[in-house]
């Protein structure tokens, strides 16, 4: 408990540290209709317990503290680089919609297609394709952020993000291509 309570201490210079190093080239790509891909943010553990249902958050895996301030984090370091949010989508899994919402407060919309398929391959054709629809369809204006799972990202990228890690993606030619990564914050 004792080294819980000095961790969320320490938590806000956690944030003032990464926020201090979020000026790599993937946080200037956002300047237009471009897209990001959140692994949502710190939620301790693999996959989902036994039981596990989509509406009831107390049968899921969920963001600790930690969790929380990175979210909190990431949703503070678009605002204060004035980074237009256009749109914010988020998986229904409660990780991923609590990431979101601690982000970008009032602005979410769950989208099914962001659901994680880690104990569902069979799901993973369909959801990705479904996924690279809605991804193809943004237009703008402003950044689209989806919070979603390290699976459904891997399938869209490639790319096995950390908890909490942005993956800046541009729609060019008809082709989603990676232009970025934003570490996670306290990464």
């Amino acid at each position: 408990m004792r080294l819980l309570r000095r961790h969320l201490l320490f938590a806000p210079y956690l944030f003032l540290a990464w926020a201090a190093h979020a000026d790599d080239g993937a946080w200037a790509e956002l300047r237009g209709n471009e897209i990001v891909l959140f692994r949502h943010a710190n939620a301790p553990g693999t996959g989902d317990p036994p039981g596990f249902v989509v509406g009831d958050c107390s049968t899921q895996r969920n963001l600790d503290e930690r969790g929380r301030v990175q979210a909190r984090a990431i949703g503070e370091v678009f605002r204060n680089r004035g980074i237009r949010v256009g749109r914010v989508l988020s998986s229904q899994w409660c990780r991923a919609r609590d990431t979101a919402d601690l982000a970008f407060p009032g602005q979410v919309s769950l989208e099914p297609a962001f659901n994680s398929f880690f104990g569902n391959r069979e799901s993973e054709d369909r959801q990705t394709a479904e996924a690279r629809r809605v991804l193809h369809d943004w237009a703008g204006p402003g950044v689209l952020v989806v919070v979603t799972h390290q699976v459904n990202i891997s399938a869209l990228t490639g790319i096995a993000p950390k908890s909490g890690e942005g993956i800046v993606l541009r729609l060019s030619g008809g082709q989603l291509t990676v232009v970025g990564r934003l570490p996670a914050p306290g990464a």
